[in-house]
Parts: C-alpha cells; sequence; structure tokens
C-alpha cells in the first residue's frame, strides 16, 4: 500500500441510497483513507443493485490507485451523471479495493452507517 492511502474493513453496515431507493447495503464495505482526505467507502460489487448503474465514458487516473471507470446512478425519477466509481485494475498497493465501488456523497446521494 502507499505510505499515504489506508484501507481497512469499515466498522458496521453500510447503505448506499439515491433517488429513494436502496442501492446496497454491506457489512463486508471497506473504507479508504488517503492522506487528508475525508475517508471513502467501497461497497462490494456483490452487495449493491448493479441494474441502477450504467457504465459511463468518464474516467480518471490516479497516480497512486490507477485509472478509475464511473457509473452514473439511473433511477425512476432522475439520473445522476458519474455518480459513482471503481477501480477495475487498481495498482498493487491497493489491489484490496478490487472489485468494490465508491459514491460521491451529495444531496442526491446517501453513503451512511446503520
Amino acid at each position: 500500500m502507499t505510505d499515504h492511502i489506508r484501507i481497512r474493513d469499515a466498522d458496521g453496515t453500510w447503505v448506499i441510497r439515491a433517488g429513494g431507493a436502496v442501492l446496497g447495503e454491506s457489512d463486508r464495505a471497506l473504507e479508504l483513507t488517503e492522506g487528508d482526505y475525508a475517508p471513502v467507502i467501497y461497497f462490494p460489487r456483490e452487495d449493491i443493485a448493479m441494474a441502477f448503474l450504467e457504465p459511463t465514458d468518464h474516467s480518471s487516473t490516479c497516480p497512486h490507485k490507477g485509472a478509475a471507470s464511473y457509473f452514473s446512478i439511473v433511477t425512476k425519477s432522475t439520473v445522476l451523471e458519474n455518480a459513482a466509481w471503481s477501480y477495475e485494475n487498481p495498482k498493487d498497493g491497493v489491489a484490496t479495493i478490487k472489485g468494490y465501488v465508491a459514491f460521491y456523497a451529495t444531496p442526491q446521494v446517501a453513503v451512511e452507517a446503520l
């Protein structure tokens, strides 16, 4: 793992909600802390209703984690563009997050501990 990134099991059960729907709930989530940034919760794909997520063409690259792929959240009432991301082939130091998806916490997207 890189010097300024820490990944650990997230305590308790976590839920992701958007557009009035529960997109996922997990007691196997990971918490990634990078430098001075707020911790980010990563959900295992198996615990997310992936039918709500639509891959987009957007991407970004982190020098420590690698290339990120993005998803829009599609609900009955709205599409939240590029609201989630995943590292399909993360760098060796953070390989633990492979197969996990993180979400931007916004007024429309709630990432919460139960």
